[in-house]
């Protein structure tokens, strides 16, 4: 009935974690939809809210956002003032898929797109101890993991072994549907 209490808890686990260890760990978000849920946390928790995550972050925090149509950004006027507000810690990137074309003219622009048009920023990021989020449709990972691996190809290194490697360290976070 209206008015009574409830005690609710969400889905819990450590796949969507920021590190709490290395503040100065630049944090690659990529998000389709309403995959972007989990980064509105992240960024109020780094740029909107007074938290000890606020105070010690030094790293970039880099939202790559897809969605079929501009009036389909969730947030949009939040990011523009973070964005405007941090520019030294906080980079926004759009794929709009029906509204943006590839700049090799062969279609719409998916968020893979705009990741691969970053491949090696990505790539130098992630060697340096970043850490990568996927939230969103998992029709994304296919060519995000092509574009990791020619990376990989074309610096002469084993994409499996690399993608273990930042599992292992615990920058490769997956929450896909």
């Amino acid at each position: 009935t209206p008015g009574t209490p409830l005690t609710m808890t969400g889905p819990t686990g450590k796949i969507m974690l920021m590190p709490e260890v290395t503040p100065e760990a630049d944090l690659i978000m990529v998000a389709t939809g309403t995959g972007i849920a989990p980064y509105r946390g992240f960024l109020r928790r780094l740029f909107v809210e007074e938290t000890p995550a606020a105070a010690a972050f030094s790293g970039l925090a880099w939202l790559f956002l897809g969605v079929a149509t501009t009036d389909a950004l969730l947030y949009d006027d939040d990011w523009q003032k973070i964005a405007a507000e941090r520019p030294d810690h906080f980079r926004l990137t759009y794929a709009i898929s029906r509204e943006q074309q590839r700049a090799d003219g062969g279609g719409k622009m998916y968020v893979q797109d705009r990741l691969a048009e970053n491949a090696e920023e990505i790539f130098e990021r992630l060697d340096k101890g970043a850490h990568i989020y996927f939230c969103g449709l998992k029709g994304m990972m296919p060519g995000i993991n092509d574009m990791l691996e020619a990376v990989c190809k074309a610096k002469k290194l084993d994409f499996d072994e690399k993608q273990k490697e930042w599992k292992k360290n615990g920058q490769w976070h997956v929450e896909v549907y």
